[in-house]
């Protein structure tokens, strides 16, 4: 375990939502396709280095920036805050915790007024910002909504060697835990945390990092996941579906997830629940459960474990991995998500379970 995040003494931003992730990617040409023509995104601008993209409900210029670069990564995860005077407050908190800071009046990107990006003190790059250009919302538009539309940005994941150093940091930032996973010991292998009244903006799950394991956004119903599938496999293209379509356990969210001609994991999901009373009460899984990750019990792909995007520093450099060192259970990893229960009597009690029923 590495040394615990200092609690700063002034207020943190306050955080409304994930907004928007910009990524790097190696063609752009080749992330258009995948990003516009395959799930449909709705561009704003673009020109021959940079993509702006947004989901259909959006009114902010952008979900999700594609800029050319030689090194696939994340640039920003990038989160709306509520008052412009919460900028100074990011400027403030991260400036005691002695990271890395540095504020854009004019914005880092196009679309988004006066920001503030930071080298968080896991080693991610995070942007807050108040200030955007309205645009057209779509969600009227039902002649632009195809069968799988997308209509907004819901959450990152993110990789990290310590998760509850992670998560320690995230609640000071304001974010609270939905739901976690835990062994028998008490190791908490990951979690999900909020802002906005669903399960998560964000998740922490366990491994070296930091990296970014997916960014996920949103359909209305299942049948829009569905209907992904289909166009993917008339496309020819489904070697580029990694997961799914399934439904978690965690967050009891429909999912699939996809590659994109980079590797970036992209989510398509859908049919979480609220979670804006304030004692909306935490769900905590079993690490040996198999039905946390996919609730039918299927396996989960070996690359779901070990692939994740690497994140940039401020310079545009990326960032060094950090090796995972927690020991307890670890073994459990594949097994407890889809191939078996490992705990004994999980068999026994789902046995019980269904003779109930």
């Amino acid at each position: 375990m590495t040394d615990p995040i200092p609690t700063p003494d002034v207020a943190p931003p306050d955080v409304v939502r994930a907004a928007y992730m910009e990524l790097i990617v190696s063609d752009l040409a080749a992330s258009r396709r995948f990003y516009v023509d395959v799930l449909d995104l709705v561009v704003t601008e673009e020109d021959d280095e940079v993509i702006y993209l947004r989901s259909l409900e959006e009114f902010i210029h952008h979900n999700l920036v594609l800029r050319k670069g030689p090194v696939p990564a994340v640039a920003a995860f990038a989160y709306r805050v509520r008052s412009a005077e919460d900028l100074d407050r990011a400027v403030a908190f991260y400036s005691e915790l002695g990271c890395r800071v540095e504020r854009n009046t004019d914005g880092f990107t196009k679309g988004v007024g006066d920001s503030v990006r930071v080298e968080d003190p896991l080693g991610f790059p995070y942007e807050f910002f108040y200030e955007v250009e309205h645009v057209e919302r779509l969600a009227w538009n039902y002649e632009k909504h195809t069968p799988g539309a997308i209509v907004r940005i819901d959450h990152f994941n993110q990789v990290t060697p310590d998760v509850p150093r992670a998560i320690s940091y995230m609640e000071d930032l304001g974010f609270r835990v939905t739901e976690d996973i835990e062994d028998g010991d008490g190791t908490v292998y990951a979690a999900w945390m909020r802002r906005k009244p669903t399960v998560h903006d964000a998740a922490m799950t366990g491994g070296d990092g930091p990296r970014m394991h997916h960014v996920a956004f949103a359909t209305h119903e299942k049948h829009n996941i569905l209907a992904i599938c289909d166009k993917m496999g008339a496309l020819r293209i489904s070697d580029m579906i990694e997961r799914g379509p399934g439904r978690h356990g965690v967050s009891n969210a429909f999912y699939l997830y996809l590659r994109d001609p980079d590797g970036h994991r992209v989510e398509i999901y859908t049919q979480d629940y609220w979670t804006g009373d304030p004692d909306n009460p935490l769900v905590t899984w079993d690490v040996h459960d198999n039905q946390r990750r996919d609730w039918w019990g299927n396996p989960v792909v070996p690359s779901w474990y070990t692939d994740a995007s690497l994140v940039l520093d401020l310079d545009g450099n990326p960032q060094p991995l950090v090796t995972r060192t927690d020991s307890s259970e670890m073994a459990v990893t594949i097994g407890a998500d889809g191939f078996s229960y490992t705990r004994e009597g999980d068999t026994e009690r789902g046995f019980k379970l269904g003779e109930q029923l």
